[in-house]
């Protein structure tokens, strides 16, 4: 097995000879525009999407990557394919383009750079130990006391690699439950996103999910409103609060390594009847229909 590939502003290189300067924008701003896609039986999920959603996020940003979205798509799948042999045959990766601005001038403007934009692409193993009982089990929710950004300041459909709000958040959870996945609300008390993923509840057969008002439009967000329309359940997008999910039937998030990690648990009370609900079941289990791979299974398998 050979030393996994990275590519770096037009040149491929060994993950350990991947370097970037001490003074580029990611490392002195957190100005970086990211995407992370995983792979399905080493087949990528909505690549194109998320490369799509990467050059909405670059024009926002003011970022020109020096390219079109075409052959972004090309050198992601090059970046794949020399790393495949890396992988064995039930093992799945993740696949991240992280693009700065470039080298960061020290002064009073911070758009200025001394070089054009800094493309990172690579891969890394798809470990799901961390997650994997909680398809059985379930998660315990817990609301942080940090909220999200406004998006008003910056717009939470902007996916950029600045992560601190998150983790504050999560380290926040951590402290109720080490094992608590996070709610994060916003500045008004409503439900917004977990600190890698959306949240859904089911109530009286209904799916709801936050709007992207306040939310990132997660891939794996549209994944599951686009198998619950054809598992003719009805779905809307609409304003949650935190007593929405204390009362609902079934609560699970959406993220692209576990695609929909179930709770059963929130804020210490049960939710529903304590067990992982059918809805959330059938979501699941459609999605590894789509996929051709068993994620339940694949996730247990790596315990």
């Amino acid at each position: 097995m050979s030393e996994r590939q990275v590519y770096i502003s037009g040149n491929m290189v060994p993950e350990s000879e991947a370097r970037i300067s001490i003074f580029d924008s990611a490392v002195m701003l957190g100005d970086t525009a990211t995407e992370s896609t995983r792979t399905f039986g080493h087949r990528p999920f909505k690549l194109k999407e998320h490369i799509d959603r990467l050059y909405k996020s670059l024009k926002v940003m003011r970022i020109d990557p020096g390219m079109d979205s075409g052959q972004m798509l090309g050198i992601t799948q090059n970046v794949l394919e020399a790393n495949l042999p890396n992988y064995a045959a039930d093992q799945d990766c993740w696949i991240v383009h992280n693009i700065s601005r470039g080298l960061s001038i020290a002064g009073s403007d911070p758009t200025v750079t001394g070089s054009g934009p800094t493309i990172m692409i690579f891969t890394q193993p798809m470990d799901l130990r961390s997650w994997a009982k909680f398809y059985d089990e379930g998660c315990h929710a817990v609301t942080a006391m940090s909220r999200s950004v406004p998006s008003q300041s910056l717009d939470a459909r902007i996916k950029n690699r600045s992560r601190l709000a998150y983790t504050l958040a999560e380290s926040e959870v951590k402290l109720v439950d080490s094992l608590a996945q996070g709610v994060i609300l916003d500045i008004h008390g409503n439900v917004s996103e977990n600190k890698g993923g959306n949240i859904f509840a089911v109530t009286g057969g209904e799916l709801r999910t936050p709007t992207t008002a306040n939310c990132l439009a997660g891939m794996s967000r549209e994944t599951v409103l686009n198998l619950a329309k054809q598992l003719g359940i009805r779905s809307v997008e609409t304003v949650m609060q935190p007593y929405d999910l204390a009362t609902a039937d079934e609560v699970f998030f959406t993220s692209t390594p576990y695609c929909i990690m179930p709770a059963t648990r929130f804020n210490g009370m049960g939710i529903g009847d304590g067990k992982v609900g059918p809805i959330t079941r059938k979501l699941l289990a459609a999605w590894s229909d789509l996929v051709g791979i068993d994620i339940v299974k694949q996730a247990r398998d790596q315990l």
